[in-house]
């Protein structure tokens, strides 16, 4: 008997409840569920709301295989033969790959080929890859490794440190998120308009030709008594010179 089971199950044991002379005991068993849920779909307190599933018009249970199990009570229904194989994924959370003791010491050279012809990498796409560390990367990267004179850039599937097929989705989701950032950062510039060059912003503020520099004139002082009689008095001296001079003309 195959464990497989149908899709939306409490959408389709809502259509069988409703649509057909199943027992609950078929129901519960075709679709995965509790006899009492199933009870309970019939009696209105589970699943309301859950629109029912045709599981014929969807291809999981025919017309002819219903019919069998409403003659036959202890008949058990079987889910139709999907026409396309549904491939199925594991939830489990996928283990760090066992690296041969062998090729261990090659995959620093690993390293170094993913560095130099694909950049747009992660740091954690390469642990993946070829199992190493996050530390040996660093070292590669900046040549500090205790190996680094000899090292020589391998492709890592030629060493069996991965697969093509796993190299291949990792360069795509790397140019993924470049483009995706390249965009982002279009985005910001359009939004914040065009950034000034960093001279430009720094320089302190020149003057304008067009600015019109106003001298703030002073306004004129008042003379004391003393001031007022001096000048007075120079006025005086300076007329009297004067008519001395055109006495002595006449003369």
């Amino acid at each position: 008997m195959s464990d497989r089971k149908p899709l939306m199950p409490k959408a389709t044991a809502v259509w069988l409840v409703s649509n057909t002379a199943l027992t609950f005991e078929q129901i519960a068993a075709f679709c995965g569920l509790h006899v009492l849920e199933v009870k309970g779909i019939a009696d209105g307190d589970v699943a309301q709301g859950i629109k029912g599933l045709d599981p014929v018009t969807s291809n999981q249970l025919t017309r002819e295989e219903i019919e069998r199990g409403e003659k036959n009570p202890d008949h058990v229904l079987r889910l139709s033969e999907m026409k396309v194989d549904v491939a199925t994924f594991s939830t489990a959370k996928k283990t760090p790959r066992y690296t041969p003791l062998s090729r261990r010491h090659e995959r620093p050279n690993a390293v170094i080929w993913l560095l130099r012809n694909h950049p747009e990498l992660k740091d954690s796409q390469i642990m993946r890859l070829v199992g190493t560390t996050k530390t040996t990367i660093g070292q590669v990267r900046d040549r500090s490794h205790w190996n680094s004179p000899n090292l020589v850039p391998q492709d890592p599937v030629t060493l069996g440190l991965c697969s093509q097929i796993d190299l291949d989705a990792e360069v795509k989701k790397g140019a993924r998120r470049v483009e995706r950032e390249r965009k982002e950062n279009e985005r910001e510039i359009v939004k914040g308009g065009t950034l000034l060059p960093a001279e430009e912003t720094t320089e302190p503020a020149r003057p304008s030709t067009a600015e019109i520099v106003t001298v703030k004139e002073e306004a004129p002082r008042e003379e004391s008594e003393k001031e007022e009689a001096a000048r007075v008095f120079a006025r005086l001296q300076q007329m009297k010179s004067a008519d001395t001079t055109t006495v002595d003309g006449d003369e």
